[in-house]
């Protein structure tokens, strides 16, 4: 299958050298992993697939291509919506004729309406949590869905944007395939799933019926390489025409050397945090994890990172956020006041702490920076190296007591708050999603804030909760990693890239490469 491949991306550049010859129309992109996870939308929460689902599937609103600001929402399968004056009850009208992938019928309220209730399943969703205010979702007629909420959400349209539980999915497809869906997609989106070769890559067709016009590509390869100088050498051979990049400043600046090619550091930041199980022995005593925190300088891991790619964190929420507190009370760095709480605790020889960690280059680096920080106080950070895929398996086992992880979501402070430190969400429980710490001291003000119609008084609700969850030391927030990608000059995206949500560079209708 492989020397097939190889012989393909021979032909396809000895066409594209030819010029007038014949225009490249395959895309082919290099992810900086082993192998694919899950390919459902509401199951999947790895970088690697987000960013290839954007091309399969829809919301009922999105975020303009290349946008990650809420103000640039705008129609997706959805052409209009009304909301009442409480923003308790949303009537989304359906764009007529859009079709599901191979065959499987127009997209209606009756699919949105499945996706919806199938994303608020903790039996079929990631994002079950995200949902709790929804108590309905119906369609009224073939091209009306009507979602009622219990109570008003801030920022509800980016809960049902393309993007996590927001991707609509057909109902048709999701019911035949079963389990099945998660390696076979169906949507309704510019591309279509095609082919799938474990640790090799997955192969998307042009939707050729898509309603906003046939693709100017006609297929994307998007191929796992999870060694980073393979990647760059398959990228700078012309092999590959974009790929994501090492996530260190000293990559965007060998790779900006490179002729013929576009790199962009572009947001959003992923908040990289060190989430501390506060149940489990010794994390249980708040004074190693206040030494811990102590311990890291979030200034040299920027320095080590690269002011050009990332950025200091401010809060336990990402910096930018509608209610993030930008001037948290983050413990400083003061190794000295580390090594005092760790004697005071009983351990004035230091300590073990053991953490369950992936291979993905840049967020190894990280670790391993943080357990030379670490070890200068007395903490010897016993890191478990597996697979991004089984990585994700594992710490939502609970089977890590310190958990590194780096998300971006969308930019209200509710969904981080809510994903990473309610009570409801800690993994294990029905509504898992990633509170790997445990954390429930800030339950009150998190829901409270979810449901308070008073926009002053919600932020004071956010800011109070961010600095409970400071104090109690459920998470350790230490930088802001902008997602680093290249690609060749003469692809042109369609659109002006500044980010995505997604976290890769969305491949449109529009996207194509020039003669």
């Amino acid at each position: 299958m492989m020397k097939i491949f190889g012989a393909t991306l021979v032909v396809a550049a000895l066409l594209a050298a030819g010029g007038a010859q014949a225009q490249k129309k395959t895309l082919v992109i290099g992810m900086g992993s082993a192998d694919a996870g899950k390919l459902d939308p509401h199951v999947a929460s790895t970088t690697p697939d987000k960013g290839l689902l954007q091309y399969i599937f829809n919301g009922l609103v999105r975020m303009k291509p290349g946008q990650i600001s809420p103000d640039t929402i705008e129609p997706d399968l959805a052409e209009s919506w009304t909301s009442n004056p409480a923003g308790t009850e949303w009537t989304f009208h359906i764009r007529q004729g859009v079709q599901c992938h191979w065959g499987y019928g127009e997209f209606t309220a009756e699919d949105a309406a499945y996706s919806i209730k199938r994303a608020a399943n903790k039996n079929t969703s990631s994002y079950s949590n995200d949902f709790s205010s929804i108590a309905s979702a119906d369609p009224l007629d073939r091209y009306t869905l009507k979602i009622t909420l219990k109570n008003p959400v801030a920022g509800f349209l980016g809960y049902v944007a393309n993007i996590n539980g927001g991707n609509m999915v057909c109902k048709k497809a999701a019911e035949e395939m079963g389990d099945g869906f998660s390696k076979k997609p169906i949507g309704t989106g510019p591309f279509m799933f095609a082919e799938y070769q474990p640790q090799q890559y997955v192969r998307l067709v042009a939707n050729k019926q898509y309603f906003r016009g046939a693709p100017m590509l006609d297929e994307i390869m998007y191929r796992y390489i999870p060694s980073d100088s393979s990647r760059d050498l398959a990228f700078q051979s012309g092999e590959l025409d974009m790929i994501y990049g090492k996530q260190d400043q000293s990559w965007v600046d060998r790779t900006k050397q490179l002729e013929g090619v576009k790199v962009l550091a572009m947001e959003p930041g992923e908040l990289s945090t060190l989430f501390l199980n506060i149940t489990v022995k010794p994390l249980d005593d708040i004074r190693v994890r206040e030494a811990i925190a102590y311990a890291i300088d979030r200034k040299s891991i920027v320095a080590f990172k690269g002011a050009g790619s990332s950025r200091e964190a401010v809060s336990v929420v990402p910096s930018g956020y509608l209610g993030t507190d930008e001037h948290a009370p983050l413990f400083p760095y003061d190794p000295a006041k580390a090594k005092e709480l760790l004697t005071e605790a009983g351990y004035p020889d230091g300590l073990p702490v053991k953490t369950i960690h992936t291979t993905l280059t840049g967020m190894e680096t990280f670790i391993e920076a943080a357990q030379a920080q670490l070890k200068k106080v007395g903490v010897n950070l016993d890191i478990q190296l597996v697979e991004h895929a089984t990585y994700h398996a594992q710490i939502r086992k609970d089977m890590s007591p310190l958990v590194h992880y780096q998300a971006a979501r969308f930019p209200v402070a509710d969904v981080y708050l809510t994903q990473f430190y309610d009570s409801a969400s800690i993994v294990g429980t029905p509504k898992a999603v990633t509170n790997f710490s445990h954390c429930n001291v800030a339950d009150d003000e998190i829901r409270a804030a979810r449901v308070e119609p008073d926009s002053v008084k919600q932020k004071e609700l956010w800011k109070t909760a961010q600095e409970k969850i400071i104090k109690a030391v459920c998470g350790i927030p230490v930088y802001e990693q902008l997602q680093l990608w290249a690609w060749k000059d003469n692809l042109d995206l369609g659109y002006e890239l500044k980010g995505s949500l997604n976290l890769a560079p969305p491949v449109t209708e529009k996207t194509h490469f020039l003669n």
